[in-house]
């Protein structure tokens, strides 16, 4: 007898979740492409810019602090990491930025893109200890965040140690034949932003403007795509056995954060978890550190599309950077979950706590830091 149509189980269930795979790898697929496209589309509308653009560019981004809370206010507003160093690699690519004023624009970049998880942790914001846990969930990536860049700014100011590094293993890359990787990708994508930016008529606000909607388009959706097909099918697992080793807990966070594209998903994924006491702040710490490494792939996807050495470079500084705090702060990790804890228990008594403290430090303190340094 044959199985009604559309029985869980059935031969026709299974061709229908066999073709919606399909359908979302090459949704997958296409969406890349339009990333593709959108950093070659956002290289060319700087080069149509000319030289005058480039040197107010580099001027407003001499200092490292400014290069820091533009990277910081910018991620924040968007809300996405991946978006503002792809940005950053494009700048970079193009000359209109200089690879030591990106490096800083990472760092900020890094702790703007932990405002996400920090806002999620409000949803328990009328659950007294359950607020208390979450917001001290969000919290330790943020004081992580807080924490390297104290410590290796300061530090790459005077002795340049992420910038050295980055180009060591830039040269090292670029040596085996790295760069190479991007012959077919700008084959496939230049002729396509040439064209359209002779329909803008060689505008460059115009080319600008179409290449940051697709990526933003493109970042989104992905995120989206790679989140139902991936996220639903990892929660149960890593609450079950992966939080048990923290080595298995930063490698999770490391590899969901490279297939999702977006620490803000993986991080605030876990919020909950926290605020229900599932999981504890140790934990969970070495699965927010994976997870920034794991932000750092779309970076290097930006930078291949360009073919740029100085590029390049970027992505291994805004890997190097995430190493450095890692290597630091995992064997100190009692600084920034006592700091997250003393902050929790402190908003717990004044639910304006929180609120203050998003508006304060991710969008204010850059903000009137940028206008006094203009």
């Amino acid at each position: 007898m044959a199985e009604p149509a559309g029985l869980p189980g059935s031969v026709t269930d299974t061709t229908q979740s066999g073709n919606s795979v399909i359908s979302k790898l090459l949704l997958l697929a296409a969406l890349i492409y339009i990333f593709i496209l959108s950093i070659s589309l956002l290289g060319g509308a700087f080069k149509l810019f000319g030289t005058e653009f480039a040197e107010t560019i580099f001027h407003a981004t001499a200092s490292p602090v400014v290069g820091l809370m533009i990277g910081l206010l910018a991620t924040s507003v968007i809300q996405s990491s991946s978006t503002t160093t792809s940005i950053i690699v494009g700048l970079v690519a193009t000359g209109t930025l200089s690879f030591e004023s990106s490096v800083a624009m990472v760092m900020g970049a890094n702790i703007g893109t932990s405002v996400t998880n920090t806002i999620v942790s409000m949803g328990h914001i009328s659950r007294g200890d359950e607020f208390k846990r979450a917001f001290a969930g969000a919290m330790l990536h943020d004081f992580f965040n807080f924490c390297s860049v104290i410590v290796l700014l300061p530090l790459q100011i005077k002795f340049n140690i992420i910038g050295r590094a980055a180009r060591v293993l830039e040269g090292l890359f670029a040596g085996f034949g790295g760069l190479k990787f991007t012959s077919p990708l700008k084959a496939i994508t230049e002729p396509v932003a040439a064209y359209i930016m002779h329909l803008t008529d060689e505008s460059g606000w115009i080319t600008a403007a179409i290449s940051l909607l697709l990526l933003f388009i493109a970042l989104r959706y992905i995120v989206l795509v790679l989140k139902s097909m991936v996220l639903s099918r990892v929660e149960k697992f890593f609450q079950r056995y992966v939080f048990r080793a923290p080595i298995l807990s930063l490698l999770l966070g490391i590899g969901l954060t490279t297939l999702v594209q977006s620490s803000s998903i993986t991080t605030s994924l876990v919020v909950p978890l926290i605020g229900a006491g599932v999981l504890t702040l140790p934990q969970v710490y070495p699965y927010l550190l994976g997870s920034n490494v794991g932000t750092t792939i779309t970076a290097f996807l930006a930078s291949f599309v360009t073919g740029s050495h100085e590029a390049v470079a970027v992505a291994f500084a805004h890997l190097v950077f995430n190493v450095y705090g890692i290597a630091i702060f995992w064997p100190l990790k009692k600084i920034p979950i006592w700091m997250a804890n003393t902050l929790a228990t402190i908003s717990q008594r004044s639910k304006w706590i929180p609120i203050l403290y998003v508006i304060t430090f991710f969008f204010i303190l850059p903000g009137v830091v940028l206008y006094f340094y203009n």
